[in-house]
């Protein structure tokens, strides 16, 4: 889930149920190619199902993220949410010297 293009596109399907595969290649600026890659190491991880249905041209498919992705992802965010919020010191303290 590390690579960029895969939290972004785990990122797009965290806001809805499921999301047809048109929609999320041209969110995400990839070839068809492209996507299919990404979307092949992420149902064999288990964090994304792909629902396919006609045949030929009319085939669709809906990707959805699955309960066990909802939890990675979320558990994902939350550890960089938490690295974020150590790793921003407030702003320097200003110190002066007296002489």
């Amino acid at each position: 889930m590390h690579a960029p293009t895969r939290l972004s596109l785990l990122s797009l399907l965290s806001a809805t149920d499921r999301i047809e595969f048109g929609l999320l290649r041209d969110g995400l600026a990839l070839s068809d190619s492209a996507l299919s890659k990404q979307l092949g190491i992420l149902e064999e991880a288990g964090l994304v199902a792909l629902e396919r249905d006609g045949v030929g041209r009319g085939k669709r498919v809906r990707v959805r993220m699955t309960d066990s992705g909802r939890r990675t992802f979320d558990d994902h965010v939350a550890a960089l949410q938490a690295i974020v919020r150590r790793g921003a010191p407030g702003p320097p303290s200003q110190s002066t010297s007296a002489s």
